[in-house]
């Protein structure tokens, strides 16, 4: 299966492109909930963020996880958030996990109140998603964000949400832009976050912290 849809902003934290993995943890909680792995996921930019229709990241899903089991997970501890760090590490999407009552609990992340407390619309709509989506074949291109040419255009998505391409076309289409990828760029990361260019580091730490 093959999705794409707009993004409204892109701080490093949905996706998250850091530590040799995408992970697609928050947000987007109907691609999160359908998607299996071999499926591909298009994220391009929104008028929101001037960046119609240029190409922000691209990726195979290759594991799903629940938030549990990602939370817990020895090999993606490097995922979860820590504010007095680096850039990177600030943005971490490892961030729920479940109390001995059941309840969720939402670690200081983008996702937080600026007080720190827990935001619960955002709780309900990330939670919402079942599932955590990783992949180690994507390509994050981030600043370095292009636009997409006519012939795949078709395959971008024109609503807020997402599209899941399954006319044989579109598929046709996807499969090509896939293969186009791959032949011009290396699996990994070409750009920085475009919302790091807002703030230098110590603004985002003393801003998060009051």
């Amino acid at each position: 299966m093959y999705y794409s849809y707009k993004m409204t902003y892109d701080y490093g934290f949905a996706p998250n492109p850091f530590w040799g993995v995408c992970s697609l943890s928050t947000c987007k909680p109907t691609i999160r909930r359908k998607a299996v792995i071999g499926d591909w996921i298009l994220g391009i930019g929104s008028e929101e963020m001037d960046l119609t229709y240029k190409v922000i990241y691209l990726m195979k899903v290759t594991e799903k996880l629940s938030f549990s089991d990602y939370w817990s997970d020895e090999r993606w501890q490097s995922k979860k958030p820590t504010l007095n760090g680096s850039l990177i590490t600030i943005h971490g999407d490892n961030v729920y996990s479940k109390d001995e009552a059941g309840q969720w609990q939402q670690a200081v992340c983008q996702h937080t109140h600026p007080d720190i407390s827990m935001r619960q619309k955002h709780i309900v709509k990330d939670t919402g998603g079942k599932f955590v989506l990783l992949s180690n074949h994507f390509y994050y291109f981030g600043d370095a964000c292009f636009e997409i040419d006519d012939e795949y255009k078709p395959i971008c998505s024109e609503v807020r949400s997402h599209r899941k391409l399954t006319e044989a076309k579109e598929v046709e289409c996807f499969e090509s832009f896939t293969r186009w990828v791959a032949k011009n760029y290396k699996v990994g990361i070409h750009g920085d976050p475009i919302g790091w260019k807002e703030y230098n580091q110590f603004e985002l730490v003393f801003d998060w912290r009051n």
